[in-house]
């Protein structure tokens, strides 16, 4: 197929709007908060020119007293974008609209009976502080009522699922979510966004095909693909017309899966949206520290599209909920290292906790927020800070039947052998750790086991090279492991307590930095020898960690 470089609908200044400067792009998801008495809470009266200095949210049900732009206001930060992803229950309406029902909440209907527009209202703040502003249409939101917490209803609630039970897949969610398969669905979301479109000043739309899959038939997603590119190609045809009728770049993005398996289970053709210059940007994963921008980047190799990998950290990737600002610097250090043209973040605190009170992991968690977002928008600030580096581990997202956002792929927890076959797991780096060398204090792999008692041996090798010896603790905890139960959703471990009875061997070895590689590096664990033990009992691998610590005062 002779296709041209590029869609030729797509102007100079279009060109320009997608090559933007845009160090972080932070994704607000307020959903929660949507409805709360904020303008009361401020003291302050309702205004749309007040509004933006007066909403009083963080991203989850915890409130601050702090306007939402107190990160963007923080002149040391690098936001450049915000996402708006406040939707509510897809087929119900948290602005004004024609197209679908009001959500039923009873301060939204005092704010609109007032003549007050909270989505008109922030994209104007967005404006004042010169910050793009974008809106996310999840492909498919959960259902929820108000003041619920986010949990599902116990009866149908959104009045279109109710007219039309043919168009959902009753899979994760009881009352069903949509199915891109059906055309009505197709229209019914592009309408949707054809209004928003039409009444606010956005920048563009990013498509979230995070919340929720499946959205195709499940067992047939990629038979369904094209249905799904044809959602994408309508949006896109729109948005163009949208872009000409104003004057004005209106930019398309989607959130897909972390690598090309996942996307082709999930049904989602990106190759032909990128071959057809259908999207803008690629965001790339959701929760996942490990995604493939190599795939991406071959796929819009000539393309004017954009990179941008994520991560979430309410869902946080299992077993680093709350996690140290020298782990989001490795995260976010590996993606600008893969390729990245800008990072996202997603689900973060948008203002500091004042008090510790009963949440005190996420008062310490909202600052290392804050310090992250005033370095990971730059590689050049990134460098010669310390960091973690780590393997994903599996599970802690169960609202997704399909493959995004579960991160079922990833390699850890893994069972060792007990004959000794060696497990291969691949951990990345970032920094040039051997031309780096003079600059380091430390280089320390940490291995943590499960099941493992003294007198068991092992080797550790890094890129083919013996570790050794190491430091072992055979009494270490960690209130993120759950095995041998299984893991939870890791936005339920907000205070969990540490198991007294737990005994993890957690072993670290010092590294020379000249075995260290930029990019992929090989580690292999396998089993020397073993005490007796029950022929069921077995050692399981559950983190493995790189950890850098550099001289001087950079940390």
């Amino acid at each position: 197929m002779n296709e041209p470089p590029e869609d030729p609908r797509l102007s100079q200044a279009h060109h320009e709007a997608v090559n933007r400067r845009r160090r972080i792009v932070v994704q607000y998801d307020p959903n929660l908060e949507i409805g709360l008495d904020l303008t009361q809470r401020s003291g302050t009266e309702a205004s749309n020119d007040a509004i933006g200095s007066t909403v009083r949210m963080v991203g989850h049900s915890e409130l601050t007293g702090q306007s939402v732009f107190v990160y963007e206001d923080d002149p040391e930060t690098q936001i450049d974008a915000i996402i708006w992803d406040m939707g509510g229950p897809t087929g119900m309406a948290t602005y004004r609209s024609k197209v679908l029902d009001p959500f039923p909440h009873a301060s939204l209907r005092r704010w609109w009976d007032e003549g007050l527009d909270l989505v008109a209202a922030l994209v104007d703040a967005c404006r004042e502080r010169e910050l793009e502003v974008f809106w996310n249409h999840r492909i498919s939101e959960a259902d929820f009522l108000p003041d619920s917490g986010g949990s599902d209803p116990e009866d149908e609630i959104n009045p279109v699922k109710i007219a039309h039970p043919d168009w959902v897949i009753r899979d994760i969610h009881w009352y069903g979510d949509w199915n891109y398969a059906v055309p009505e669905v197709r229209a019914l979301n592009l309408e949707v966004l054809e209004e928003l479109a039409a009444n606010y000043d956005f920048d563009g739309f990013q498509i979230d095909f995070s919340r929720h899959v499946p959205c195709l038939p499940p067992g047939e997603e990629w038979a369904h693909r094209d249905a799904m590119t044809d959602f994408v190609r309508s949006v896109r045809h729109m948005t163009l017309d949208v872009e000409r009728e104003r004057g004005r770049p209106f930019l398309l993005g989607v959130k897909v899966p972390r690598n090309e398996a996942g996307c082709r289970a999930d049904g989602f053709d990106v190759e032909t949206w990128a071959r057809q210059s259908l999207v803008d940007s690629f965001t790339v994963g959701c929760r996942s520290i490990d995604v493939d921008l190599d795939f991406f980047r071959r796929i819009t190799d000539g393309r004017d599209i954009k990179l941008q990998p994520t991560l979430e950290t309410h869902h946080a990737t299992a077993g680093y909920k709350f996690s140290s600002v020298e782990f989001l610097r490795g995260v976010f250090g590996n993606f600008w290292q893969q390729g990245a043209d800008t990072v996202q973040t997603f689900n973060w605190s948008a203002a500091l906790q004042q008090e510790r009170g009963e949440f005190p992991h996420r008062f310490d968690a909202t600052r290392v927020e804050l310090q992250a977002l005033k370095e990971i928008g730059s590689p050049e600030m990134l460098a010669g800070r310390d960091k973690m580096f780590a393997i994903e581990r599996r599970g802690g997202f169960p609202w997704s039947g399909g493959f995004f956002a579960r991160n079922d792929t990833a390699p850890l927890p893994v069972t060792l052998a007990n004959h000794g076959r060696p497990e291969e797991l691949e951990v990345r780096i970032c920094d040039n750790l051997r031309a780096l060398a003079d600059k380091l204090d430390e280089v320390m792999l940490r291995v943590v086991l499960h099941g493992a008692r003294e007198g068991d041996h092992f080797e550790i090798r890094l890129n083919g090279a013996a570790l050794g010896p190491s430091l072992d603790d055979h009494e270490w905890k960690d209130p993120q492991i759950l095995t041998p139960g299984p893991q939870t959703a890791t936005c339920s471990l907000i205070q969990r307590e540490i198991d007294p009875d737990q005994k993890l061997l957690r072993m670290d070895y010092a590294v020379p930095p000249r075995l260290c590689r930029v990019g992929a590096n090989r580690v292999t664990v396998r089993i020397v020898k073993r005490v007796p033990h029950e022929s069921r009992e077995h050692i399981a691998v559950e983190k493995i960690e790189i950890h850098v610590r550099y001289a001087g005062l950079r940390k």
